[in-house]
């Protein structure tokens, strides 16, 4: 039973990975950028949820809902004010406009909300026993599991089916091409960047749900596993982010139990290593040469 309550652990952090990557691999296979502020957008999900609920005294989906529309706004203005001016410029010099972003998100919540941790209040609570009481599952990871297999189908008919998905995917290709066909790529990239923002709130939710305590650094590890599972599973697949953030959470999970609680992230990248020195592209990534 300790093994079925290790893989269900792993499953439900590895869901809350996957979500994040989602966004991550959204925004790189469309902008081909890394926006390593998109953790700390998880972090400012999770205090909005937080002020919700505490504050104001609302239902907990309220809370969700708040955190969503307010992220989403927050991720269209870092498109807008910080990355659509560095369109044509280099790499690096989008890194590290990110990493300043990341920055003042965090400096900005420690000013607003302080340093001290806040206990966060899961929006759903209890425990779900199976195997005559053996086996104990809580409702938030079934919720976790559930909610991320809906976001992973319905991005993946949104993108195949929607107009607005078509146009994504030719900006992914070519957007100097999908600009001569009429398709607007300052708004496909914004649009991208609100969606990314919006699952970055949902997971903030969802993690701070799991693991109830908020500080303004919650989200800078989780950005990064999730980065790591985003490139693991082929970074601008969205199956790739799904199942690489699942199987990041379960390694993890099985690396605390089993090997060591301060060796886990060390084995999770190590992983990671081994994985891109066979297929450099990630697990369900493929390998598209660049023309010179």
């Amino acid at each position: 039973m300790e093994f079925l309550s290790y893989l269900i652990s792993g499953i439900s952090l590895g869901s809350v990975y996957a979500i994040i990557a989602l966004g991550y691999t959204m925004v790189y296979g469309i902008a081909k950028m890394l926006n390593f502020a998109h953790g700390d957008v998880i972090m400012v999900g999770g205090y909005i949820s937080f002020c919700v609920v505490a504050y104001l005294k609302l239902p907990g989906w309220l809370s969700v809902l708040a955190a969503v529309i307010i992220c989403t706004v927050l991720g269209i203005l870092i498109e807008g004010f910080a990355y659509k001016p560095l369109r044509k410029a280099t790499s690096l010099a989008v890194l590290i406009t990110a990493i300043g972003v990341s920055y003042l998100l965090q400096n900005a919540a420690l000013l607003i909300w302080g340093a001290a941790p806040k206990v966060y209040t899961p929006i759903i609570e209890g425990t779900l026993k199976l195997a005559g009481g053996k086996l104990s599952v809580s409702y938030i990871s079934i919720l976790t599991v559930i909610v991320c297999v809906v976001i992973m189908i319905g991005l993946t008919i949104f993108t195949s089916r929607s107009k607005t998905g078509k146009a994504m995917r030719a900006c992914s290709e070519d957007k100097d091409a999908a600009q001569l066909m009429g398709i607007n790529v300052n708004r496909t990239i914004s649009v991208t960047f609100a969606i990314g923002s919006a699952l970055a709130a949902i997971a903030g939710v969802l993690l701070c749900s799991s693991y109830p305590t908020l500080v303004p650094t919650t989200g800078s590890m989780p950005g990064i596993k999730a980065f790591t599972a985003a490139v693991f599973g082929g970074i601008g697949s969205i199956p790739g982010a799904f199942l690489g953030g699942i199987l990041l959470g379960v390694i993890e999970s099985f690396a605390k139990a089993y090997i060591s609680t301060q060796l886990s992230n060390s084995i999770v990248f190590a992983v990671l290593i081994i994985v891109l020195l066979v297929r450099p592209a990630g697990l369900l990534g493929k390998y598209v040469p660049e023309k010179v």
